[in-house]
This record gives C-alpha cells, sequence and structure tokens, in this order.
C-alpha cells in the first residue's frame, strides 16, 4: 500500500512539472510576442518583475490570455519549418519586426515592398498604451513609389501622445470630378467638372507631407492636442491629355478656384479633440472613438491659399457574445468640410481620403469628393475557424458629396459594398491580414488586400 500511495504522488508530481514546464513556455512566449512583433498595437501591457533565477516551479502562475487557443500565421510559420522544435525561453526577442509590404487596390494595383515595426510600452506606470514606429518603402504595378515613416508615441500614463509622420512619394491619382456622379445643367465647364458619365483621368506627381501632432491628456480617455501638417505637390502631369488641353476637371478646378496646374503647397496648423475607450487600437470588440479636429492652412507658413477644414471622425463597436467576442457589429462615419478659403484639388475630401485611407472600399481613392463630403459604414466581423485562424467580414457604406455645382451634401447618397474573409496575423495585437472583394456603381470594384481592419 505504500510502495502504491509513492507511484501515485510521484506520478502526481511528474504531471505538476510537466504542467509547470508548459506554462512557463506560455508565459516566455507571450512576453517575446509582446515585445518582438508588435505591428501597429497600441494594447495593454504591464511588466514581469521575476528574474531568471526565480523562475521556480512553485512561483509560477497560470496566465489569463485573451488569445488562448488561438492560431496565428507565427505558429503556422513554426509548425511549417520546425515542427518538432521547443522555444528557446532563454533567447532574447527583438522589439523590431520586419514583414514583407503587400497590398492591392484598385488605385495603386499590386504593391510590394518592405515594412519595418517597432513597438514598446514607455515606463512602468500601468495603462500605459504602447508607442509604435513604422517605416517602408515599396513599389507598385502603377508606377507608384512611396516612402514613409511614422510614429505614434505614449508617455508614461498616457500624459503625452506624439503622433507624426514623413512622407515623399512618386505617385498617381485617379480622378473623376467633383462631387458624387450628377451631372450640372451650368456650362459645358461645369458638366466636365461634375463628370456624370465617370470618366476616368490619371494625375501623376511628387508627393511630400511631414505632420506632427502632440496631445494632452486631460482626463481619462479624452486628449486635446496641437500640430501642423505640410503636404507639398510637384511636378503635377495629367499625361493622357493632350498639351495645352483645359478642359479636364483638374484644369478647370484650378482656373476657378486661383491654383498653379503644376505644383501647390498645402500648409495648415492642426487643433484635435479626440476620446476613445476602445479595448484595441487594431480590432477593436468593443468601445468608441471620436476625434473631431480643425485644420488651418495658412500662407504665412507657405500654403498657396489660406484654407479652414472641418473633420470628423466617430467609430463605435458592440461585441455580440461574451464566449466569442470577436463577433462584432462595427460603425463609422467621416465627415470633412471646407467652411473657408480653398483647397487644391487633390486635397479636397472624399472617398479613401481619410487617415488611413481606407474609406469607400469598392471605389478608387478620390471617386467622389467635393467641399463637403460625409461616408458612413456598418460592418460584421465574424470567426469562421474554432481556433480563430481564419474569419470573415460584411460590410456596407454610403457616402454624398457637393459639387458647388448645384448638388448639396446629402440630396444624393452613393452605394458600395462586399465581403472579406481576415487571417490572423498577429493573435497578441489582434492584427489580420485582410481580403476584401467589394463593388459600387458604375462598374466600380476591386480586390483590396491590406493589413489591419478599415476601421
Amino acid at each position: 500500500m505504500i510502495i502504491i500511495c509513492i507511484k501515485i504522488k510521484l506520478k502526481t508530481v511528474q504531471k505538476q512539472l510537466r504542467y509547470t514546464t508548459i506554462l512557463k513556455g506560455i508565459v516566455l512566449l507571450t512576453l517575446s510576442v509582446l515585445f518582438g512583433k508588435q505591428g501597429y498595437a497600441q494594447v495593454h501591457a504591464t511588466t514581469d518583475s521575476l528574474k531568471t533565477d526565480s523562475l521556480q516551479a512553485d512561483t509560477i502562475k497560470k496566465p489569463k490570455l485573451e488569445y488562448a487557443g488561438q492560431y496565428d500565421i507565427s505558429d503556422l510559420i513554426q509548425d511549417v519549418i520546425h515542427p518538432n522544435k521547443k522555444p528557446d525561453s532563454l533567447k532574447k526577442k527583438s522589439g523590431i519586426t520586419l514583414m514583407p509590404n503587400v497590398a492591392s487596390n484598385p488605385s495603386i494595383g499590386f504593391q510590394i515592398g518592405i515594412k519595418a515595426v517597432a513597438g514598446r510600452v514607455l515606463g512602468k506606470e500601468p495603462g500605459t498604451l504602447m508607442s509604435v514606429a513604422a517605416t517602408s518603402a515599396s513599389i507598385t504595378t502603377k508606377g507608384i513609389i512611396y516612402f514613409y515613416l511614422s510614429h505614434n508615441v505614449f508617455t508614461p500614463g498616457n500624459h503625452w501622445n506624439l503622433q507624426g509622420s514623413l512622407v515623399a512619394a512618386k505617385t498617381l491619382t485617379p480622378d473623376f470630378g467633383i462631387g458624387i456622379g450628377e451631372a450640372a445643367n451650368g456650362s459645358e465647364a461645369d458638366r466636365v467638372l461634375s463628370n456624370p458619365g465617370r470618366k476616368g483621368y490619371v494625375l501623376h506627381s511628387l508627393f511630400y507631407n511631414f505632420r506632427e501632432k502632440v496631445y494632452k491628456q486631460v482626463t481619462d480617455n479624452l486628449f486635446l492636442g496641437a500640430g501642423v501638417s505640410f503636404d507639398i505637390r510637384r511636378s503635377i502631369e495629367d499625361r493622357n491629355n493632350p498639351v495645352g488641353e483645359t478642359q479636364t476637371p483638374y484644369y478647370i478646378y484650378n482656373e476657378r478656384n486661383g491654383f498653379n496646374n503644376s505644383s501647390y503647397s498645402s500648409n495648415g496648423l492642426l487643433f484635435n479633440a479626440q476620446f476613445t475607450t476602445r479595448d484595441n487600437q487594431n480590432r477593436a470588440y468593443k468601445g468608441i472613438y471620436a476625434d473631431a479636429g480643425i485644420r488651418v492652412n495658412q500662407t504665412w507658413i507657405g500654403s498657396t491659399k489660406n484654407a479652414t477644414q472641418l473633420t470628423t471622425d466617430f467609430r463605435k463597436y458592440w461585441s455580440l457574445s461574451k464566449r466569442n467576442p470577436e463577433h462584432v457589429i462595427a460603425f463609422w462615419n467621416w465627415t470633412s468640410f471646407v467652411i473657408g478659403g480653398a483647397l487644391p484639388y487633390l486635397e479636397l475630401p472624399g472617398t479613401g481620403r481619410d487617415p488611413s485611407f481606407r474609406s469607400g472600399r469598392g471605389y478608387t481613392v478620390t471617386y467622389f469628393k467635393g467641399t463637403q463630403y460625409a461616408y458612413s459604414e456598418v460592418e460584421y466581423r465574424f470567426p469562421i475557424t474554432r481556433n480563430k485562424f481564419i474569419s470573415g467580414v460584411t460590410f456596407f457604406n454610403m457616402q454624398t458629396a457637393n459639387d458647388d455645382l448645384g448638388t448639396k451634401i446629402g440630396q444624393v447618397w452613393q452605394p458600395g459594398g462586399g465581403a472579406g474573409l481576415r487571417v490572423l496575423f498577429n493573435k497578441a495585437t489582434r492584427t489580420n491580414l485582410c481580403i476584401d472583394y467589394a463593388f459600387g456603381k458604375y462598374g466600380a470594384k476591386g480586390l483590396f488586400l491590406g493589413l489591419n481592419e478599415a476601421f
């Protein structure tokens, strides 16, 4: 009887040791994911104060991971390349992630390049959001060459938030005129400008941007900020039209508003208020995000024209299940209004002109635009596989714009919609690879490939 009891206890101890070893691996893998594969995450993180020599069996507690049981691309790569290899628990992971920069949509064609992303939480104050930085260089099948450097930094305790970017690009912009597709009833020039037949034009240019905003947290979840933005375009060309041809929407708008056809600068001061309760900045299950801002372009800081622009951004998320919180209804409303002065033609608010260039799936960037523009979208997100590696979305959007030629904002709405698949890229940061097929009116349709949700 004593021997049997000893054997039973030995088996129990062996099981406990095996469980402890597994838990060690989970803890260390979690830390390596959080500090080695951050992407664009802005999530809460805590510091593990345990030293290596204190990781004893009786001191490890089972971590509570929201993504337990989930499977992402890192797991897939590990299973394919090293199916039987155990992770090195003592090897320090890098805070920098390199990845291919692949995308596809009707505006840019197919894009290939390389992206580097870094992320970490500054300081040790609990609740501090993650600071991230990213840089990328890419080229597309439509001849676009694009380089950017961006950052979104939160000081300890989120007392200050610094957001900025630097862009240099050889780019092209599809152009379909002013307004929402309604024919103007005035002169022939008005009809060309409103472009009811949706004739496509293409404008090539060199583009440079520097933007920096500083936010101060004034109370929980509420930030007030100010900054500057310099948007400069040079060597603007409409290569598909003969030299001297001025009956295009771009040339007509410039003539009426006093802009040079080959170059301009749109330099302004930024003032913003931001409120957020989202549980995750990449892919929220619940919460609200709201931002309202005024941009004031001024000639004394190099802007070609003075202008004042008001922009609002509102997003709301509802999780439909406690057991599977990935079932989400998401709503987005984005508006932008020129309330004084004149903006350059290529800077007018419109389709895909939101900060992430993701609105209006189904249409190319700036397909609809005007001095006043409003956009709304609703999306249903749902898991497909049990391990959450594959999920799906369906979405529907509506947009409206004025044309200053008779059609007012809200008078005509244009629909778009579609469906897509999601592949879990990084479960710790809720980052997805997104593949969407979307369509709209006038034969508009396309495959949209990107990283992270549209909103």
